[in-house]
């Protein structure tokens, strides 16, 4: 069945948000469209074109020729938008107890999608024809903090994950150490934009990270998705 929709954890008043699968001539009205699937995403009508596996774009009146599974994520009020931390959506600090305590930094509620079928080093951009198929489930979650916010220099993750921007403007950045003195990479993150995947594959179902943390430059929203194996 063709453009079976529904809306994703956490959509609300706030925040439009929905998951398309198997998308065929979709109209999309205004929204960051994120292709969460490993198959390229194909946009427009006279002129396709490729979005590739895991990256995104922004649509104002464009349509989804063919996709497998997108989300899109649109912030319809950004007044009071911080408001979501009565929302329903988590401090951080509630689930990681070293976390610190004067960082804004907000979780909403996660929407499992279900499985995918990826090679981990396909999904890394370290090879680029899969020969070790494995099967994840798919998770998204948004995050939104507030301007000029530090979201804490971590590297530990178990399952891969890339970030969308949705709201404002933001960076994800790099560091040789636990250190912000120790910067090496800024990946600016405009509306719209997917990094690219900053670990790599170091054996079965293990990946390492480098140090890195997601900046918040102006009030954003970003959007996670983690493929757990």
């Amino acid at each position: 069945m063709k453009n079976q929709t529904r809306d994703l954890a956490f959509a609300d008043d706030f925040i439009s948000a929905q998951l398309v699968e198997n998308v065929s001539d979709f109209d999309v009205e205004d929204a960051v469209v994120v292709n969460i699937s490993p198959s390229a995403m194909v946009t427009g009508t006279e002129h396709p074109a490729i979005v590739p596996a895991w990256k995104s774009t922004w649509l104002k009146g464009g349509r989804i020729k063919s996709a497998e599974r997108a989300a899109l994520i649109k912030v319809k009020q950004p007044t009071n938008l911080g408001g979501c931390v009565f929302r329903g959506w988590d401090w951080l600090g509630n689930r990681i107890r070293s976390f610190p305590r004067d960082t804004p930094l907000y979780i909403s509620a996660q929407d499992e999608i279900g499985t995918v079928t990826v090679d981990p080093y396909v999904f890394t951009n370290e090879r680029n024809v899969a020969q070790e198929p494995q099967t994840f489930t798919l998770k998204l979650n948004l995050w939104w903090s507030p301007g000029d916010t530090d979201c804490f220099i971590h590297n530990e993750h178990p399952f891969l994950e890339v970030h969308t921007q949705i709201h404002g403007t933001g960076r994800m950045q790099k560091f040789k150490e636990r250190d912000q003195v120790t910067l090496y990479e800024d990946v600016i993150m405009p509306i719209g934009y997917s990094h690219d995947p900053f670990c790599r594959v170091t054996g079965q179902n293990k990946w390492t990270y480098p140090w890195h943390r997601y900046y918040a430059d102006t009030d954003s929203v970003w959007l996670a998705v983690e493929l757990h194996p």
